[in-house]
């Protein structure tokens, strides 16, 4: 295949990129430049509110915090999944993205259940006589950071499984032949030969978990309210299009600039990453 065939077939997807995700985005960055009162005014004003400084802190929190967690056991049962035998494998993998078959909204409703007063955490526990009275679970950052770990952690043991099914068995069993137990095996052959998956998974679950609106919605309410629900109270409820233009700005930029460090971080700890 010559270049020019290569520029063919990939001109369709380009085009769409460019269309219906380059240029809308663009446009929304460009229209915060040219608002009344400066060309950083709109930022200015954002960073200027406590209120919305902490927005941004809470939801940059709760993103990090799901993908740390999604990423150490979401480590963990992709590797028991890839060394599993072919039959328990097949079976496993339906079992993680099992949760994928429902929606969002439907998942998040499922924890309203669990989490509620009368939900059937308090219920059990009550019954346990490990609590006398229902704990208040809901409305707090406790249970938007589990709802949003149940539902991105398929995402990454997916890809991770791809990634440990491709180390092949020699190297593990050239490291346990010359004495090194399997916590060194695990920390010293699978963990840097697995860095490229897991910086797929990490941006896959920080971008989600950042830009997550339904969930928080529903668990968080207006006390643990994140970005994604102030951008569309900003648009939809008190119609300041600025403010929403300057929200998904900064949006845009915090998730940019993560996965740079991420990906720093990763080529550090092994070079071969990309």
């Amino acid at each position: 295949m010559n270049k020019i065939t290569g520029w063919i077939l990939s001109s369709p997807a380009t085009l769409a990129v460019s269309l219906f995700l380059i240029i809308p985005v663009a446009a929304t960055i460009s229209f915060t430049f040219t608002a009344p009162g400066g060309t950083f005014a709109p930022y200015v004003d954002f960073f200027a509110s406590g209120f919305q400084r902490t927005v941004l802190w809470r939801t940059f929190e709760i993103a990090a915090l799901t993908t740390v967690i999604s990423l150490i056991f979401g480590l963990l049962t992709a590797f028991v999944v890839s060394r599993s035998p072919p039959w328990m494998k097949s079976v496993l993998i339906v079992l993680a993205v099992f949760p994928l078959l429902t929606g969002v909204v439907v998942r998040s409703f499922a924890w309203l259940i669990i989490l509620g007063r009368n939900g059937v955490l308090n219920n059990s526990l009550e019954w346990l006589g490990i609590i006398e009275r229902p704990l208040a679970l809901l409305y707090s950052q406790t249970a938007v950071v589990l709802a949003l770990i149940y539902i991105f952690i398929p995402l990454m043991i997916l890809v991770l499984i791809g990634v440990l099914e491709n180390i092949p068995d020699d190297l593990l069993q050239a490291s346990a032949s010359l004495g090194a137990s399997p916590t060194k095996t695990f920390i010293q052959v699978i963990l840097p030969l697995a860095t490229p998956g897991l910086i797929v998974g990490a941006v896959l679950v920080f971008t989600a978990s950042f830009t997550s609106y339904a969930t928080p919605h529903l668990l968080g309410g207006t006390r643990q309210m994140m970005m994604g629900t102030f951008l569309h109270q900003r648009a939809m409820t008190s119609f300041d299009w600025v403010s929403a233009s300057t929200v998904a700005a900064i949006m845009v930029v915090v998730i940019v600039t993560t996965v740079l460090v991420m990906t720093r971080i990763a080529k550090r700890l092994n070079p071969m990453a990309s």
